[in-house]
């Protein structure tokens, strides 16, 4: 019919996935089905819920009898969803276990186990901690961060088998990372430190120092091991119920923390079995998104298109963050224009919703145009580079970069910055000058995909006419003849920042520009402020100076034409 959206190839995500709409639940140990399960599940159908995310007591130290006994629940909880027609993704953290009471009585660190197994920095100091560094550890209980490359991989794996073996539908590992809230640059325990010689031939790094190409190496290695960690989980899921699906929770998106934690979502993005929940965090824990300037929304915006972008074809299911109706209908909204699937929550916590008639109402909304929202074909004609290398080594290291204000306003606790400048993006080079580009594109209204640099194809870039490459120093041989086929044939490059291509994807500096016969100069030729250069069919653009940057500092026409000519 006129106006139809096209629709996507079927993919290998089950249609209940690809229209999610979810919300939280949970249960005690005592809970009775019909008393305490059902009325739950009731409620949350009436407010338009088609998935149940149910996070119980999976985080914490369980004995094999507890953990055993807590599976029965589990498959009760299953069946009872199914017979109202919805489904259920098991909550159950991949690295982090919790001991209730562990800073004073048993805990898993202290066994002979947990104290081999956990991850160590640089320094050999364990990864652990207690009382209330972050908000879902209560005071006296141990947080405990485990290497999956320790027999924690096997013992995790093992359990993930049995409650997939429950019915149900879907497993959602959290927290695969290498947590930094406590320490930072883990892991380096000798499972680890074994790991790591092994894949690269090179050993541990002793110190934090982005100068040392050692270190730099690390940090990729990082991101990959922690890659093959979700593959694993979502492969030891399916061996015991081939249906199941893995929806990985993903707290790094487009800024730094994806350096400092390894996790690098994008890495994801071809797995046909996993995909990911992507928490999109906000301005305030007990405040949302209600102080956001223009610019933090700017912010959001691009967040949630590298979401939708790093889960490739498969379902991008994202936290949907806010304190009252105003702020949680607005970022709904953009989780839906950016084409990811809602999960309403009040932050901080998953337990309740910001406002239930604007859930329920937005919800509805989402499943009466489910096949528009999740289903189409994005027609974007231009694409935006997020190059994982660039944010890893030409990003400042002072900071996230998660937003643009960091004043917290009078009154506001728990903000996401303590009034330090350099948390902002303004003063991050490259997710500056990335997210000036986002800026620039959204003012113009100018339709357009995200990017991302882990697995870039020529036929991924085929259906762009324009691909803008912010601040494009570091590129890997295979990203830089994936870009040249692509302006050969045709395609307009846009190429921002001083020295382009002069980095590997490692952060090594190289003796000629990778794209130097791209850009029509090269590592000792002098770089002009401008310069367009025809490529065989195509053309490249290049603009010397950080446009991006300044847009996103100072909003003006002139920066946003140099950008977008």
């Amino acid at each position: 019919p006129a106006g139809a959206a096209a629709r996507l190839p079927p993919a290998a995500f089950p249609e209940w996935a690809r229209h999610a709409r979810i919300a939280d639940a949970t249960f005690d140990d005592d809970a009775d089905p019909a008393r305490d399960m059902r009325p739950v599940i009731d409620a949350l159908k009436k407010q338009n819920v088609s998935v149940i995310e149910v996070d119980t007591i999976l985080s914490n130290w369980l004995t094999d009898a507890e953990f055993t006994q807590h599976l029965g629940k589990i498959h009760s909880f299953s069946d009872l969803a199914h017979a109202a027609g919805m489904r259920v993704v098991m909550y159950y953290p991949s690295l982090e276990l919790i001991s209730v009471g562990g800073e004073k009585g048993p805990s898993f660190y202290k066994t002979a186990e947990g104290a081999s197994w956990v991850q160590r920095d640089l320094t050999g100091q364990p990864n652990v901690f207690y009382g209330s560094l972050v908000v879902w550890v209560d005071p006296g209980d141990e947080s405990g961060w485990l290497s999956p490359d320790s027999p924690w991989r096997d013992y995790y794996l093992g359990r993930v088998k049995k409650i997939a073996a429950t019915g149900v539908d879907a497993i959602w590992p959290d927290v695969p990372i290498y947590f930094d809230g406590a320490l930072s640059w883990c892991d380096t325990s000798s499972w680890a430190t074994a790991a790591f010689t092994g894949d690269t031939g090179l050993p541990m790094p002793a110190k934090p120092d982005f100068k040392d190409p050692v270190f730099r190496r690390y940090v990729d290695w990082r991101h990959h091991n922690l890659n093959q960690w979700q593959l694993d989980i979502a492969a030891a899921g399916r061996s015991a119920n081939p249906d199941l699906v893995t929806f990985v929770e993903t707290v790094t998106m487009d800024y730094d923390y994806a350096t400092t934690i390894g996790l690098d979502g994008a890495l994801l993005r071809t797995a046909e079995s996993a995909s990911h929940v992507w928490e999109v965090d906000i301005l305030g824990n007990y405040d949302g998104m209600r102080h956001a300037t223009a610019d933090d929304w700017i912010c959001l915006i691009s967040m949630y298109k590298y979401a939708r972008a790093a889960s490739g074809t498969k379902p991008a299911w994202a936290f949907s963050y806010g304190w009252q109706a105003d702020d949680a209908s607005l970022v709904l909204a953009e989780v839906l224009a950016a084409g990811c699937n809602p999960y309403e929550v009040r932050t901080p916590f998953t337990s309740d919703s910001a406002d239930l008639p604007t859930r329920t109402r937005v919800y509805g909304f989402a499943a009466a145009h489910r096949e528009r929202l999740f289903d189409a074909e994005r027609g974007a004609e231009v694409g935006l580079y997020h190059s994982s290398a660039g944010r890893d080594f030409i990003a400042s290291r002072d900071g996230s970069g998660m937003y643009v204000n960091t004043k917290p306003p009078a009154g506001v606790e728990e903000w996401w910055s303590d009034d330090y400048a350099e948390e902002s993006c303004l003063n991050h080079p490259w997710l500056g000058e990335f997210r000036g580009t986002v800026k620039a594109l959204v003012r113009a209204q100018i339709p357009f995909d995200t990017v991302p640099s882990p697995g870039l194809t020529a036929a991924g870039l085929a259906r762009y006419r324009v691909l803008l490459l912010p601040y494009l120093q570091a590129v890997s041989d295979a990203e830089a003849a994936v870009l040249r086929d692509y302006v050969t044939r045709g395609g307009t490059l846009v190429v921002t920042g001083p020295a382009p291509t002069s980095l590997t994807e490692y952060g090594t500096a190289r003796t000629e520009y990778a794209l130097a016969d791209v850009l029509g100069f090269g590592a000792a030729d002098p770089q002009p402020e401008t310069r367009e250069h025809v490529v065989g069919a195509g053309t490249c653009h290049y603009v010397k100076d950080l446009a991006g940057l300044r847009y996103l500092g100072k909003t003006d026409q002139a920066t946003a034409d140099r950008l977008l000519g």
